[in-house]
């Protein structure tokens, strides 16, 4: 059995980590009300934008001086890019994504297809490396708090990718916040343009039917574009791609800070149960310890009477 000491110890090392995961919850959470704002600003012009462009897209056919819109007959080679985060601490919001990752990359190989990851996160990095999986571009240091500018810098990349043939699809993965507790694996196609679609668990059939309702009340409308398609697109298209990166990257963030903070919540309450059990196995050792000295004081006054 412990003894006192050892189990004081013991507590007192548990109370440090109950502050610890306590502090990091309240930050988790003091954070998370401004990312929400960001999402729900954001998410209804993301939407449209992504509407837009692809409508456009189908209106305006293949434009041969508009490569980002040439859609490969063969597919060869893909990029997968993967928004992780770039710490840990938050429950399965990593490991969710890296599996989802891995998987559309067997898919993909499955089908003839060659992947190459892109990755958003030092979690994703390490773990993508430590598989020895073929890794292209790693972008880290800014995921807790995302700006349009490191967005721009994805998409643009992605897309000179694509125009240079080194892939003829672009997929993203990312976690889309729902709430604290819940957040849903989506994959999004981002290229070609004509196979731009969300796909994922947590998608409101609500939103699917009514959406499908309006499009197909404007695949009945004649529309009529000004600019002409092609200098039209050639605007539309860059601000999607930066817009839909910037969107996964605000979704990431939201769900990073609520798994961070539902998962410091499970710490907190576990090491205070944690801490009853140990004061309680104390008071048993004190008190075994006080009998056990009653019980040589009584011998001794017996073997001196």
């Amino acid at each position: 059995m412990a003894t006192q000491k050892e189990v004081r110890t013991r507590i007192a090392s548990v109370k440090n980590i109950h502050k610890i995961t306590r502090a990091m919850e309240m930050v988790a959470a003091a954070r998370l009300r401004r990312a929400e704002m960001r999402i729900a600003d954001l998410r209804p012009y993301a939407q449209a934008m992504r509407r837009l462009t692809k409508r456009a897209a189908e209106h305006a056919g293949v434009i041969p001086r508009v490569p980002v819109l040439d859609e490969r007959e063969e597919l060869r080679r893909v990029g997968i890019l993967l928004v992780t985060g770039d710490r840990g601490l938050a429950g399965a919001f990593n490991t969710n994504i890296i599996r989802e990752g891995l998987r559309l990359g067997r898919e993909f190989a499955s089908e003839g297809a060659e992947p190459t990851y892109s990755v958003i996160g030092r979690r994703g990095e390490s773990a993508l490396n430590f598989r020895k999986q073929p890794l292209g571009e790693s972008y880290t240091g800014f995921t807790d708090r995302p700006a349009f500018a490191n967005a721009r810098e994805i998409g643009e990349k992605l897309a000179s990718h694509y125009v240079d043939e080194d892939y003829d699809r672009v997929e993203v993965v990312y976690n889309r916040y729902v709430s604290p507790l819940t957040q849903h694996v989506r994959r999004q196609t981002l290229l070609p343009l004509q196979r731009a679609e969300v796909f994922g668990e947590g998608i409101p059939a609500e939103a699917e039917a009514a959406e499908t309702e309006i499009e197909k009340a404007h695949s009945r409308s004649l529309w009529i574009y000004e600019p002409d398609p092609e200098e039209l697109l050639g605007q539309l298209i860059p601000e999607y791609v930066n817009i839909s990166i910037y969107r996964a990257l605000l979704e990431s963030a939201a769900s990073e800070l609520g798994a961070r903070m539902t998962a410091m919540r499970s710490a907190s309450e576990n090491a205070e149960t944690m801490i009853g059990d140990l004061t309680l196995e104390m008071n048993r050792v004190r008190q075994a310890e006080i009998t056990q000295e009653i019980l040589e004081v009584v011998a001794g006054a017996e073997a001196l009477g």
